[in-house]
This record gives structure tokens, C-alpha cells and sequence, in this order.
């Protein structure tokens, strides 16, 4: 507590939030155990010996039950409106989401005869881009988010729900279009940010540049083609896209160089000052997601310490940055970006420094940028691991030469991309410069791709349950100690974490193992039908069925949570009603 007090708080009043997750305390619980954790902190006031030893740990729990507290609130159902098959709404756009092939998808805030409510709205794809300057109005089909009826299923109703949203609408026909009365701040620089990228999509450079340059600069990923968006995950670069503390480093470092050179001598800490405000404004514009505001948190806390002539602590800064977001929303913990964005932070700070020790000596720039990239990439890799291989279930071990590679030129491409969606935003750009632009993207885009094409180095399917997860994080702890001095002392902590995680892990196989079970399978409104004999499984498909949605959304899954690589397809009649198996019937409509 002496030496990371703000980071052991941190832990605290995270630990509360999960203790609140799944205990679901009523707030008026949660109230009553703040005030019985206040009352121990008057112990502060104490000068006896006992109480002053004590202080730490009621500090302690009070940030927990302060957690717990919060998220209790933040967890509160909110008001629903009635269920109403199809409503004619006034609505107003609030951020647009990942389009498919038919339909782009919208969050929206609809306004019927009372109240308003949010949902997700899909709309067809003929039907013209929705934006911040008008309200729409429309008939809408309106239906709340039902959980998954399959228990290994993503549950994306209750991911709506941490947002705040339970409903999902299609609009099928027309809608029409007024012009808002008022916009707030909010929605002039949304809407600012939506005209960039329309100017960016005008432009004669290729598709999939266009949609890079998008995501990697405005955090808009939204129409990135399936191929390009599996090729970086395939390679493990999908980091590269997301915004997130290497490019705000980078576009800290293009206004710190700017305006130190256009401030007097004697001015470098307003030059810091400035470069700090411009990267929050350009945080704000691009719609300060989870790793932008953890990122621009961090960097703020680093250098407010630079100006204060105070030695720099990363995970003072760390800890500020996630009270800061959890403060602000606690269901951002269970974020899939936000863990894997301090998940990897940390695992800089607890594993690189060890790394770099085993690398030869850096005696010029270039083998110091080959062997920091290195260790920073490798660092970040082996310590998100564990969460990586829970939520989605894969691994690339040629990720790790893939990051090797294309890191050193991330710099020029953040770089490169920063300087284009300057130029296009405002209209000041030359053909040639896109075309260079266009060249050199499809460059580093086949060459991902290219990676991406080691099959037999991408791992899918991998089983992995929480306590696994917990116990590899016990050992990616430990193994700083191996790597910092080798020898048994610190080796058999080691060995002893991956004794009780493959004890684990064969148990949980053993047992999925001995299982059988016939099950029908539900996705929107189609039905399937498997038989699972020990490890092998057999699933029964419709032969109009879309066998790749199918493997996606079902197969994969169900045998990644019973722990089962062989399966085989049986093809049923287009159209039954029906199965028998083993003289029982059962119903697929």
C-alpha cells in the first residue's frame, strides 16, 4: 500500500464491481454497506498503534464497497417502454455500428408518443445514410433483445444491456428526413467527424485504403470488408486498427515536434501543454473510446509528473486512468477492449524490462528499435494471452513475426494516415500524394495478408474457461521472476502453476469426454439438431442451410465449450419439420 497505493484501490473497487456483478446487490444493500465501511475509516483519526495498522485494509474495503456501490447503480433496469410490434417513432441518430452485406446498423434514441428509449436500428442498404444534422421519422418494427436460447452462445442481449440498450428495430420502408432544431457540442463534432470520413469515401483510392485509413485514424471500422478484418485478427495486428496508446503516442509526438518549434526557446512545457490539450480534442472527435481515453489519461498523468520534476509512475497512471472510465460507466470493465488495453499495459511493465535483459546489446538506433518492438510486442502478447484465447478462442503463433515486422513501419503509417485525413478533411490534397498513399497501404495490406496465409500457425476452437484463464495469469506473474534471475527458486512457482493448470485442463477434458447429449440448437429462427458421443459430434443441417453462418454461430462454438475437435455434417431434407432419432421425433420449426 506504501509503494502503489492508488493501484492497490484500484483492485479494490474493481474487485467490488465484480463482487456486485454476481451477487446482484439491491442498491439499498449496497448503501448500507458503504456506511459500515466509512465508519472504520475513522480510525484515521486514532494515534493508536493497532488502528494506524488496520488503516490500509478499511481503506481497502471502502473502495471495494464503493465499487460494488457504483455498479449497482450503473446496473439499475432502465424504464421500458411497451412492446409494441411496429411503432411510428421520431428518432435521431447516436453512433453508427458494424454494417453487413444487406443492412447498415445504427444506435439510435427513438422518441414515441412517450418517453424515448434507446435500440439498435438496422437499415437496408438502399435507403440513405442516416447522420447528426436531422431527426427521422419512420415506422419501425421493434422487438427487445432476447438471451441466446443455446448456454455457449455469445449472450449479446446482456452486452446491449451494459450500454443501456434492449431493444433492436429494422426499419423496412421509407423514412423522412427534418432538419434538427438545435445540435448540441456533442453532435456538431460528430457530425464534423461523420463528414471527414464521407469526404474520405469520395476519393479515388481503393476500398479497402479508404476503410483503413477510417479505422485507424477516426475509429471507424464499420464497413472494413471480412477479409481484411480476419486477416488482422489471423495475425494478431488487429491492435494496429484500434486506437490505442502506440498512436496516441505517435500523434502526441507530431504536435510536441510541431510546437516546440514554433514556440520560443524557454516554452517546452506549454508546448507539452498544448500537445497534451490537442490529443484530448482529438479524442473527443473521434468518439474517446475505452483505449483512447486510458491512453490520453496515461500520457497526461506521465507528464503532468515530467512538469512536476517528479519521477514518472506508470501504474499510478494506469489505475487514474481506469477509476477515471469506471467512475464514469463500471459495466466498462467487462469490456472486451478495455481488459485486453490495461491487460496489455501492464504486462509492458511487468515484462519487458526482464525481456530486454536476454537481447543482445543494443549498440546502434536500428537494433534498438528491432529489440524494443520485440519485447514491447512480445510483452503485450504473452500477457493478454490468456483473455485473447478466452473470448475468442484462437491463437497465431505467427503473430508474434507479424508484429515484428509491421510494428517499425507503424509509426510511418499512423504517420502517413494522420497527415491524409488532414488533407482530405480539408480538401487540400493532390492526386499524387493519393495515389502514394493507395500504393503504399495495398503494400502493407498484402503483406499482412500474406502472414494471414499460415494456416497451419492459426489455432482455433481452443477451449478455455475462466479458472484457466486465472491460473495462466498466476503464471505469466511468476514468470518475471524466471526471466529477471534463472535458477530453481524461481522456476518451481512456475512449475507448479502449469502442474495445477494442466491438471485442470485434462480433468475439464476428461469429463467433457464422458459426456453425451442431444441437443437442438437455436439461432434466430432456424433449428439444428446434434448428437454428441464422447468427444465426436454430429450435426444434423438443413442442405439449403448456410453452412459457413452455421460453423460460425453454432458448430464452433458448441464445440469449443464442450471441448470437442471432431464433428461430422449430416445433411437433412431443405425444409423438414423434423428429425428421428432413435425412435423419438424431434421438432425443428
Amino acid at each position: 500500500m506504501h509503494k502503489q497505493p492508488l493501484f492497490i484501490l484500484c483492485i479494490c473497487f474493481i474487485l467490488g464491481i465484480i463482487i456486485q456483478e454476481y451477487l446482484s446487490l439491491r442498491p439499498a444493500t449496497a448503501y448500507i454497506l458503504l456506511l459500515t465501511a466509512i465508519v472504520p475509516l475513522l480510525s484515521y483519526a486514532s494515534l493508536s498503534l493497532f488502528w494506524i495498522g488496520l488503516r490500509k485494509y478499511f481503506l481497502g474495503f471502502f473502495f471495494a464497497v464503493l465499487g460494488l456501490l457504483m455498479h449497482a447503480e450503473y446496473s439499475k433496469n432502465a424504464e421500458l417502454p411497451e412492446n409494441s410490434r411496429k411503432q411510428e417513432v421520431i428518432f435521431k441518430l447516436n453512433k453508427k455500428l458494424n454494417s453487413n452485406e444487406k443492412n447498415r446498423r445504427y444506435e439510435i434514441t427513438a422518441r414515441p408518443e412517450k418517453g424515448e428509449f434507446r435500440t439498435v436500428l438496422s437499415i437496408p442498404r438502399n435507403l440513405p445514410e442516416l447522420d447528426y444534422k436531422h431527426l427521422y421519422k419512420a415506422e419501425l418494427y421493434i422487438n427487445k433483445v432476447a438471451p441466446p436460447k443455446n448456454d455457449y452462445q455469445f449472450d449479446y442481449s446482456k452486452y446491449l444491456r451494459r450500454n443501456g440498450i434492449y431493444h433492436q428495430s429494422y426499419l423496412p420502408g421509407k423514412m423522412e428526413a427534418a432538419d434538427a432544431p438545435e445540435l448540441s457540442l456533442s453532435d456538431h463534432i460528430r457530425q464534423k467527424r461523420l463528414e471527414v470520413l464521407q469526404k474520405i469515401d469520395s476519393t479515388s483510392i481503393s476500398p479497402k485504403s479508404r476503410e483503413f485509413l477510417k479505422g485507424i485514424i477516426l475509429a471507424d471500422r464499420t464497413e472494413m470488408d471480412r477479409e481484411t478484418v480476419a486477416d488482422f485478427t489471423n495475425t494478431g495486428l488487429v491492435h494496429i486498427l484500434a486506437i490505442s496508446g502506440s498512436h496516441i503516442v505517435i500523434i502526441f509526438g507530431i504536435f510536441y515536434f510541431l510546437l516546440v518549434r514554433a514556440f520560443p526557446l524557454g516554452y517546452r512545457r506549454l508546448a507539452i501543454v498544448c500537445s497534451l490539450a490537442l490529443i484530448w480534442i482529438f479524442a473527443v472527435f473521434i468518439g474517446y473510446g475505452n483505449s483512447v481515453v486510458r491512453s490520453c489519461i496515461m500520457i497526461t498523468a506521465y507528464f503532468v509528473y515530467i512538469i512536476l520534476q517528479r519521477k514518472p509512475d506508470l501504474l499510478h497512471s494506469m489505475a487514474l486512468a481506469a477509476f477515471i472510465i469506471l467512475l464514469a460507466d463500471s459495466n466498462q470493465l467487462f469490456d472486451v477492449g478495455f481488459q485486453l488495453s490495461f491487460m496489455a499495459v501492464f504486462g509492458i511493465y511487468w515484462l519487458n524490462q526482464p525481456i530486454l535483459k536476454h537481447l543482445p546489446p543494443a549498440d546502434n538506433f536500428a537494433k534498438k528499435i528491432l529489440f524494443n518492438t520485440f519485447s514491447l510486442s512480445l510483452a503485450a502478447q504473452i500477457s493478454t494471452l490468456p483473455a485473447v484465447i478466452y473470448y475468442f478462442h484462437q491463437f497465431s503463433v505467427i503473430s508474434i513475426v507479424a508484429n515484428l515486422v509491421i510494428i517499425p513501419l507503424a509509426e510511418i503509417i499512423i504517420v502517413f494516415s494522420l497527415l491524409m485525413t488532414v488533407l482530405l478533411g480539408t480538401g487540400i490534397y493532390l492526386n499524387q500524394i493519393l495515389f502514394l498513399y493507395d500504393e503504399f497501404i495495398q503494400f502493407i495490406l498484402a503483406v499482412i495478408h500474406w502472414f494471414s496465409g499460415f494456416e497451419g500457425l492459426l489455432h482455433t476452437n481452443i477451449p478455455m474457461t475462466l479458472v484457466e484463464v486465472i491460473i495462466l495469469c498466476a503464471g505469466i506473474y511468476y514468470l518475471r521472476f524466471l526471466t529477471v534471475r534463472f535458477n530453481i527458486r524461481n522456476l518451481l512457482p512456475l512449475l507448479a502453476v502449469a502442474t495445477i493448470y494442466a491438471g485442470v485442463h485434462l480433468g475439464l477434458n476428461y469429463y467433457h469426454e464422458r459426456q453425451n447429449e442431444i441437443m437442438i440448437h437455436e439461432h434466430f429462427r432456424e433449428r439444428y439438431f446434434s448428437v454428441k458421443r464422447g468427444s465426436e459430434v454430429e450435426f444434423w443441417i438443413s442442405m439449403d442451410a448456410d453452412l459457413e453462418k452455421v460453423k460460425k454461430y453454432i458448430i464452433d462454438p458448441y464445440l469449443t465449450s464442450r471441448r470437442s475437435a471432431i464433428y461430422r455434417i449430416k445433411t437433412i431434407p431443405a425444409g423438414a419439420n423434423s428429425v428421428s432419432y432413435k425412435g423419438i421425433t424431434y421438432p425443428l420449426k
